[in-house]
């Protein structure tokens, strides 16, 4: 065990069960936004939560402008994590950017997952005309990054209340920018940088753990078009709508967040006996 990994990372490991399940969060937050989906596991599994380099109590000595100007930094992070930890065929659970994240993981170590869940994910935040719904046109993103170099505050506050939706809980978007503006302000613009200019459509295809997409109605940051094509390209996936609303159900919905992700891996779990039965 390294465990100048574990404190980089700030990985904590709770839980009774034997199997692991990584709960990943997504561009500007800590692992506490988990908290509420990831303690109806701790019974049945080993829950595996961390922060990335520059939010939550990570290191932020640690962290390489080099190597996180890629998500492919955060995904080697996700790698060390599991190999300090001795893991394999571990549930990976993302929320958007870190759904991303564990698949860039999974393709260069397969082995280490049994499972991706991907929350709200998007291989593409742009559109790309004709065939390609991402969200956003260029333009868009190149103002949303204009606005968090000149007023991260700013930024802050109009990010959380658009990811999150759901007005009528303004709380909720108040929890959300809390937690954007306790992120390294320099550190977050690179990661929304290396986020909404990727371009994974092409990766798809090298996915070979198989898969859970959880779509999210009226998500403005991850439409239901971004999930159509996810599932279509996306080998081995399961696609699920859910009833929740905005972008963030872990934190507005945590209740169905959790059982459609318990539904999920039961099924796994069935379908691997069945196959050991037949053999």
């Amino acid at each position: 065990m390294d465990k100048s990994i574990l404190l980089r990372n700030n990985v904590n490991v709770k839980g009774y069960g034997q199997t692991p399940l990584i709960f990943a969060p997504g561009l500007g937050c800590d692992q506490n936004v988990w908290n509420a989906v990831a303690k109806t596991f701790e019974k049945d599994y080993q829950v595996i939560l961390f922060d990335y380099v520059g939010s939550g109590h990570s290191d932020i000595g640690s962290y390489d402008e080099v190597r996180y100007s890629s998500l492919k930094g955060y995904a080697q992070d996700v790698i060390d994590v599991c190999t300090s930890l001795g893991l394999e065929n571990a549930v990976f659970v993302g929320h958007s950017v870190g759904s991303t994240i564990g698949m860039f993981a999974s393709m260069d170590h397969p082995e280490l997952f049994s499972d991706l869940i991907m929350v709200g994910p998007s291989p593409c935040y742009m559109n790309v005309p004709p065939n390609y719904f991402g969200g956003f046109e260029r333009e868009e993103i190149l103002g949303l990054i204009d606005i968090m170099e000149k007023n991260y505050i700013g930024w802050a506050n109009m990010f959380a209340s658009t990811a999150m939706g759901n007005a009528e809980r303004p709380e909720l978007a108040q929890d959300l920018e809390d937690r954007f503006c306790s992120t390294d302000p320099i550190i977050a613009l690179q990661f929304a940088k290396a986020t909404f200019f990727a371009d994974t459509r092409g990766d798809l295809h090298k996915v070979t753990v198989p898969s859970l997409i959880l779509q999210c109605t009226e998500d403005i940051i991850a439409p239901v078009a971004v999930g159509e094509y996810l599932h279509k390209h996306l080998p081995s996936s399961t696609f699920k709508q859910m009833n929740a609303t905005g972008h963030c159900p872990h934190m507005s919905f945590p209740e169905e967040t959790a059982q459609l992700i318990r539904e999920y891996l039961n099924e796994s779990i069935e379908r691997t006996i069945q196959i050991g039965d037949l053999r």
